[in-house]
């Protein structure tokens, strides 16, 4: 069972539900704005099963018919509004799945709840068939909006809805979580917590990947070796980058991790606390060898390839210039 107190490293938007079901005022939309994988499905779904839960209380009691229901994923009154095409939600999607059955009431609860993840996905004819429901909901309903963009929602979507945003987890709360909940050992923590960057979702999933072992050491090994390549042998570790199973940006986090730690030695000649710890002596050579503006350059350079891929600019060519600048500086 799922409650409030399962939230980690949010409580501001808690406390705001938890204020909205003691006082009874709900909003009829709300958004909830924060990275992916960053729990903002599940705040909704107990925010969800609270509302219906038959208790009447600021946390779902669990044991009631509703609770039973939401914790199977069977409640007919909480919906999940799905999409054909993965990267788009179209306006036939919104129709369907809201506006078309929006004035039935609900069959069971007080509320007919409507969760539409990944948001920032809706067409701008969506959002504009989204908007005439937000202009004269129902008193019953309430429309939940998961976004991780929320440059891409219209203004006058944004403007009818409570905007939550959530904020990073902190740091200890996440390598606590690891340790004591899936119990993960210290040094592996450490990575995940670097890595996930306030993101406990993000931080769980790495502590669960293999594949992500195994790439970080590959990584770490092409930057123990780099200043000694031929550029023959720079376009085969990019083949192989593209054969990577996971994020691009969690590969290039990884080279910033590492960079950051050299950064760091140089500053302070402490290895205490870099987070390639068992880096120590590749990192204490790298930080003899480059100056700290080479150090920046490197850093500056991996953001740069971050906004490039965004921009869709070719991976190969983003890539083959980033590892030259790692490779000159």
């Amino acid at each position: 069972m799922a409650t409030f107190q399962d939230v980690y490293g949010q409580p501001q938007i808690v406390e705001h539900f938890k204020n909205a079901l003691s006082s009874g005022k709900i909003s009829h939309a709300y958004i909830i704005n924060g990275d992916r994988c960053s729990g903002k499905e599940f705040i909704a779904r107990v925010f969800a099963q609270a509302l219906e839960c038959e208790q009447g209380g600021i946390e779902p009691c669990g044991e009631c018919h509703a609770c039973r229901q939401a914790n199977a994923g069977s409640h007919p009154d909480i919906i999940k509004v799905m999409h054909e095409k993965p990267a788009t939600i179209g306006v036939e999607d919104i129709r369907i799945g809201i506006n078309d059955n929006i004035m039935i009431k609900p069959y069971t609860g007080k509320w007919k709840i409507y969760i539409i993840n990944e948001a920032e996905k809706m067409t701008v004819q969506a959002q504009n068939a989204l908007l005439k429901t937000l202009e004269e909901p129902p008193e019953y309903a309430l429309i939940m909006l998961l976004t991780s963009n929320m440059e891409v929602m219209l203004q006058t979507i944004v403007s009818r809805c409570v905007v939550l945003n959530m904020k990073p987890v902190p740091d200890d709360l996440i390598k606590s979580y690891l340790m004591r909940e899936l119990q993960i050992p210290d040094y592996k923590a450490d990575v995940c917590t670097a890595f996930a960057q306030g993101n406990l979702g993000k931080a769980k999933a790495l502590a669960a990947s293999e594949e992500f072992d195994n790439i970080k050491t590959e990584a770490v090994s092409l930057l123990r070796y780099i200043r000694d390549m031929e550029i023959t042998d720079i376009v085969s570790a990019i083949n192989k980058i593209k054969d990577y199973k996971i994020d691009i940006n969690d590969y290039l986090d990884i080279l910033s991790v590492w960079y950051r730690d050299v950064l760091l030695f140089k500053a302070t000649n402490d290895a205490n606390h870099l987070i390639f710890k068992d880096e120590i002596q590749y990192i204490k050579n790298v930080a003899n060898q480059s100056a700290y503006e080479g150090i920046e350059i490197i850093l500056e350079a991996l953001e740069k390839a971050k906004a490039r891929l965004r921009a869709n600019v070719s991976f190969d060519m983003t890539m083959e210039l980033l590892l030259l600048t790692i490779k000159e500086n």
